[in-house]
């Protein structure tokens, strides 16, 4: 059993967790809201340390990435007044996340930096068991084709066996029906 921290979480941390560039990173105003700090304090902060932040630990969206980002979070998330972003926000990584915390060097933030990085962890865990499902659903689909074709060959050579079989010295049942002849008065 873990043992529980004194800190509460915020948010759910897996919840602000977004996919962008192919990896998934946090937002610098989800970061500092889970460190419990100014989002002005944190970048500042990053900006004291730039070369604690090469570019896979953290990087700056792009307006494209900023919007794809916005549309994806909360509806019910709006910005209170004087809250609005001059300029476009920062995406930490799992190891960028955990940089900040100890730029950042507050108690809150290196016992939050803990939840953050479990958070990574459950949804790489996550990822990783979704990829082995789908090979391994992969794998079905090709054996079971193998075997609709087999099946398949099977049926086309069983199927013949299955119909009565044909006398051709046997009398059908029934009338045979002739047309009338000329003989009768009948004429065509």
């Amino acid at each position: 059993m873990t043992k529980q921290s004194k800190y509460p979480v915020p948010v759910p941390v897996e919840s602000v967790i977004h996919t962008v560039r192919g990896q998934k990173v946090i937002l610098d105003t989800d970061l500092a809201r889970i460190y419990d700090v100014e989002i002005r304090r944190l970048n500042e902060q990053v900006k004291r340390n730039k070369d604690r932040f090469p570019a896979d630990f953290m990087f700056r969206l792009s307006h494209d990435e900023w919007e794809e980002v916005r549309r994806l979070r909360s509806q019910n998330a709006t910005l209170k007044r004087g809250q609005h972003r001059k300029y476009l926000p920062y995406a930490f990584t799992e190891h960028g996340a955990l940089m900040a915390a100890n730029i950042l060097k507050s108690k809150k933030a290196i016992a939050m930096s803990i939840y953050v990085v479990r958070a990574f962890v459950r949804i790489r865990a996550e990822l990783t068991s979704r990829r082995d499902l789908e090979k391994r659903l992969d794998q079905i689909e090709k054996i079971l084709l193998v075997h609709d074709d087999q099946l398949k060959e099977l049926f086309d050579k069983v199927r013949p066996l299955l119909l009565p079989p044909r006398d051709p010295q046997r009398k059908p049942i029934g009338f045979d029906i002739k047309e009338p002849s000329a003989k009768y008065g009948r004429s065509k």
